[in-house]
């Protein structure tokens, strides 16, 4: 039955609620930060992943970093290192932690220096130059490949020791640049714009071996980027190690992690030509002889269908009769199930039928009105004899009643009951309050005296 009592509290949120709500409201206000401090209790866990604290004198945070991110990373920092981290500020809604979601790290002293990558990446992005629209694609097999690197460096040599085993027939062409230092970058766009103009290569590759963040830099300055944005030669950026990423990467129409894998990509291998002309050969071979056997095959089979069409209808005949006698059992055996289930819902409605409930209720409500009856007469019954007794108790002990016995009630003039003899002195009068009525007297003596 519904008591009418509605819950007037506000809804409480459940953890897990409450936990999503937080995460929601601190990524939306935190998209990106970076934040400097002292690297504490790194974890290594066969994951990959990397989970440490970032602390300064008062306050600590945790963080994590996911193998995608610090695989990236040249040196793993080290415990108590002084770092800045980029990331995003979140909330690990299992544990209700609050921690950053780490994107990159570095030595607090590269500070600078990063911070210059990122301006520069985030503006020629927004400019469109890293949008993969604009990329153009690669020759499959190209016919002439250029290089802009330095012409004593290790990114040289590689390149041509890979071309020379994967495919020599390829001419190659070197425009030499320097790859470090002040001249370099635009030493760099002098030889893009070389390569550009001899119209011989149909890729250029360009890059440098390995070095430190300073030695590449030269490849993270806005006006190499902007020269192979506008080369209207494919390019391939292979820049220093795997963990190297330069601006150059995201400008190019192809990165590749080393000038190797540069050489290994936009080549052909002459070995995987001659595998593939011998496996299409055997394949041509095969594919020739099962396409004879499967013809035999088919007509042997065909000539076993050809059967007798007469045949062919006196079995679908008997086929329609078999179908016929099961939709004939379907339906009876429908019927049945139907009629028993028409009797138990007309079973289940009749014991649910309003006239029983009002029957009971009536019968229910009768026995409370008489247990009702009998309890309010019970009640009148005792606070009768309650009262009659009480009534004799209050007689018992009524003044009154004590008067009835021949005592007096005597009471001074202004109303003060006279309690001993020294109350009233000789020639005052008194009222004195018997059974039946009040008596007044004039005082002639008074004898306090004790008795």
């Amino acid at each position: 039955m519904d008591s009418g009592f509605q819950d007037s509290r506000p809804r409480a949120l459940s953890v897990s609620e409450l936990n999503h709500q937080a995460r929601h409201l601190l990524e939306a206000s935190f998209m990106q930060v970076w934040v400097e401090g002292e690297l504490s209790g790194l974890s290594r866990p066969p994951s990959g992943h990397w989970y440490f604290s970032l602390k300064d004198r008062r306050c600590q945070i945790r963080c994590a970093m996911f193998r995608g991110f610090n695989q990236h990373v040249r040196e793993v920092p080290k415990e108590g290192e002084q770092v800045r981290i980029r990331g995003k500020v979140t909330l690990y809604e299992n544990r209700g932690d609050f921690q950053i979601i780490v994107e990159h790290i570095e030595p607090a002293g590269l500070g600078a220096l990063q911070q210059a990558f990122e301006e520069l990446k985030r503006k020629l992005q927004q400019e469109g130059l890293f949008d993969a629209a604009r990329k153009k694609p690669l020759p499959t097999t190209p016919r002439h490949i250029g290089v802009v690197t330095s012409p004593t460096g290790a990114a040289i040599h590689d390149i041509l020791t890979v071309l020379a085993r994967r495919c020599p027939a390829i001419p190659v062409t070197l425009y030499p640049t320097a790859v470090q230092g002040k001249a370099a970058t635009a030493d760099i766009v002098r030889a893009i714009d070389r390569a550009a103009r001899h119209g011989v290569a149909d890729v250029l590759i360009i890059g440098r071996g390995g070095g430190s963040l300073e030695d590449l830099w030269c490849f993270n300055e806005e006006a190499v980027a902007r020269a192979i944005a506008q080369c209207p030669l494919p390019t391939v950026s292979a820049v220093g190690h795997e963990v190297d990423i330069t601006i150059a990467d995201f400008v190019a129409d192809l990165r590749a992690a080393t000038p190797s894998a540069a050489a290994e990509k936009i080549s052909p291998d002459q070995n995987d030509w001659l595998r593939q002309l011998k496996e299409k050969e055997l394949r041509l071979a095969g594919a020739a002889s099962r396409a004879l056997k499967r013809m035999e095959t088919k007509l042997e089979h065909l000539s076993a269908r050809l059967r007798d069409p007469r045949r062919e209808l006196m079995e679908k005949a008997q086929r329609m009769d078999e179908l016929d006698l099961r939709l004939g059992k379907a339906i009876a055996q429908r019927i049945d199930r139907d009629r028993v289930r028409a009797a138990h819902l007309e079973q289940r409605l009749a014991m649910q039928s309003p006239a029983k409930a009002l029957s009971d209720c009536q019968g229910t409500v009768s026995q409370l009105i008489d247990r009702l009856l009998r309890a309010t007469r019970e009640t009148i019954n005792r606070r009768r004899e309650l009262l009659e007794h009480m009534g004799q108790t209050l007689h018992v002990v009524s003044p009154l009643a004590t008067l009835g016995r021949g005592y007096a009630i005597v009471q001074q003039e202004n109303g003060d009951i006279v309690r001993r003899a020294g109350d009233v002195k000789p020639g005052e009068t008194i009222r004195a309050r018997v059974a039946d009525g009040e008596l007044s007297a004039n005082v002639i003596s008074v004898n306090s005296g004790d008795r």
